[in-house]
Order: structure tokens, then C-alpha cells, then sequence
């Protein structure tokens, strides 16, 4: 039997009922010859962890845009953090943790420049339809590989584009990752919000301490207990009442003292209209942009590829390719 093999048949005996199996995966869109010492699952996450998009998310904004200070959390550290709480609970609950990892790894792959500043830029001017999620649906359907797309399970597929709002994925292991996103995010904003002084642990409302706990890890350690002694044994992902009650009361917290912050948003017009910008410029050169780009200008409109280009880039190469463009060098006399 091969590594495959035994690994799938490890699954059998060791996951929950519950658990979606790598051997019972709906597939892919373009089937692939199997590998022998990898589930289908652990070949997403692969995939995931080598494409360039997983590369570029080290330099997009989680909360405080381009952030100069070395601890700050990015877009990539944010997603490192979202897979390990996933992991855990999927171990607690038995469930596979190959596949949460896979989803949790590939969520924001979609995410624009500059946070969500940068997405509401792009629904208010030019896609009122335009989601991070679906970004990254597309990310690894259409545009990574050189065009090819990652041609990803349909399991980590539906994970990624169901991970926020209203949505529900369709496996329990997808149910995990809105969860770990959400207490992951929570709780790193609380960390960074204090690091850069608008916010001390003391200005949370005491009842909510109480109940979550005072520290970081206290915290997480809550709401992932929660979740684990609350969906053991059933077909579901849930947490105990009171501590998503208390798990939301934060999150309304840190909306209304941190992520509309004057003090963390201040940059956040200046990052729009440099966008938009980018923008207008890229609909008027089409031509101009990278070939990855330029060729989906055949099948889809151009607003939709000049998002594309877009929300791909890093805080970095926008602030770059904005200077380049629209900035002038200072002459020097060449002697």
C-alpha cells in the first residue's frame, strides 16, 4: 500500500464519522494523476503554500496599513495564525486537518492592497460585487500558475469562498475555518491595537474579560475549548452561548475603538486614491499590464482584469508602481 494509502486509511479509523475523508474528496475540476505519498488535501495545501499569491500576502495590510514596525501582524501572519487555531480544533473534534489547513492557508489569497480599504475602493468605483472570498476563489481557480489556476479540491474550494459572513461551507472542517478566522483576527487586533497605543486590555468592558479571559492566550484558548465542547459529537460547528455572545460583544468592540479608528484609518484616503488611480490609469493602458493580465482581456471585461492586476498587488508594489507612474524623478546632472 502506499504512503497515500495508509495515511487514507489512518483517516478511516482515527477521524470522526463527522470528518469529510481525503478518499471521498468531489474532486477537481481537471483530473490529476494521484500522488503516491500525498492525500489530495495535503496536495492543496501545497499547492497553496508555493503559489505566488500565498508569497505576496507577507506585504499586504492586515489593520495598520504598510505598518514600518517589525511585529505587527500582515496578511500572511494573520493566515499562519487563522490555519494553526483551525488545526487545533479540527484535532479536537477529529475532524481532517489537512483539509482545514489547505482552506485556512488559501482564505485570503483574494485580499486587496491596503486591507479593506482597498475592497471597499473597488465595490464603491468599479465592482459592487467584489469580494475578497470571491477574489480568492478566483486567485486559485483562474490566475494562479501562469493562468492555469491551482485546480484545487472542490472541499477547499468551497471552504475559501464560504469562510465569512452569511455563508456556510459545506463540510464541518470549512464550518472551522470562519471560526479560527475570526477568533484568530479578534484577537491579533487586540494585540497589535495595544502595541501601537489605541487600545489597553483594561478598556475592554469587564464583563467580557470576565468571561474570555484577560490574556491573548486566555482568550483564544476560550473561544477554541468552546467550540470543541460544544460540537463534539454532533453535525456541526458551534459555539457555547455565552461565549459567542462574549466573542461578538468584542468583535463590536474593536469595530467601534479599533478598525474605525481615526488614529489606525488615517492613511486609509490616501490609500483609496492612490488606487483608484491605478485604476483609471490601467482601464485607459490596458496594455501596460502584465500578460498574466492582458490575456483574460479576451474572455472578461476590462474593468474585471485591471481588478485582477489590482487587488494582487502588495501595499509595496502599489505604492511603487504609483510613484513610478505618477511621480516625478528629481533630475540629477548625470556628470
Amino acid at each position: 500500500m502506499s504512503i497515500k494509502g495508509i495515511t487514507e486509511e489512518m483517516e478511516r479509523f482515527t477521524l470522526s464519522p463527522f470528518a469529510c475523508f481525503s478518499s471521498e474528496t468531489r474532486g477537481r475540476e481537471h483530473p490529476v494523476r494521484p500522488c503516491e505519498t500525498r492525500t489530495e488535501f495535503q496536495r492543496d495545501r501545497d499547492r497553496i503554500l508555493h503559489s505566488q499569491a500565498f508569497r505576496r500576502l507577507m506585504y499586504k495590510t492586515q489593520v495598520f496599513l504598510a505598518p514600518a514596525g517589525d511585529h505587527y501582524r500582515t496578511r500572511l501572519t494573520h493566515t499562519l495564525e487563522v490555519a494553526q487555531v483551525a488545526r487545533t480544533i479540527a484535532r479536537g473534534l477529529r475532524l481532517n486537518e489537512d483539509l482545514c489547513e489547505a482552506a485556512a492557508l488559501g482564505h485570503d489569497l483574494g485580499h486587496t492592497p491596503f486591507g479593506h480599504a482597498g475592497e471597499a475602493l473597488i465595490q464603491d468605483r468599479y465592482i459592487d460585487d467584489f469580494t475578497h472570498y470571491r477574489q480568492s476563489l478566483r486567485v486559485v481557480d483562474k490566475l494562479e500558475h501562469d493562468g492555469q489556476g491551482l485546480n484545487l479540491t472542490f472541499e477547499v474550494r468551497d471552504a475559501i469562498v464560504n469562510h465569512t459572513g452569511e455563508h456556510r461551507a459545506s463540510t464541518l472542517e470549512g464550518l472551522i475555518i470562519k471560526f479560527a478566522d475570526r477568533i484568530a483576527y479578534i484577537n491579533h487586533d487586540i494585540d497589535d491595537a495595544c502595541r501601537a497605543g489605541l487600545l489597553t486590555i483594561d478598556a475592554i468592558p469587564s464583563e467580557i474579560r470576565k468571561v474570555l479571559g484577560q490574556k491573548h492566550s486566555e482568550r483564544i484558548n476560550t473561544m477554541v475549548r468552546s467550540i470543541i465542547e460544544t460540537s463534539a459529537g454532533i453535525n456541526d460547528i458551534k459555539m457555547s452561548p455565552e461565549i459567542q455572545e462574549a466573542t461578538n460583544e468584542l468583535r463590536s468592540f474593536l469595530f467601534a475603538n479599533v478598525y474605525v479608528n481615526p488614529i489606525a484609518k488615517a492613511e486609509d484616503g490616501k490609500a483609496k486614491e492612490l488606487l483608484a488611480r491605478l485604476f483609471d490609469y490601467y482601464l485607459a493602458n490596458p496594455e501596460e499590464m502584465p500578460e498574466l493580465y492582458r490575456a483574460n482581456l479576451v474572455s472578461d471585461p476590462v474593468e474585471r482584469c485591471v481588478c485582477d492586476f489590482i487587488s494582487g498587488m502588495t501595499d509595496r508594489y502599489a505604492i511603487e508602481t504609483y510613484r513610478s507612474l505618477f511621480i516625478p524623478e528629481v533630475w540629477r546632472d548625470k556628470k
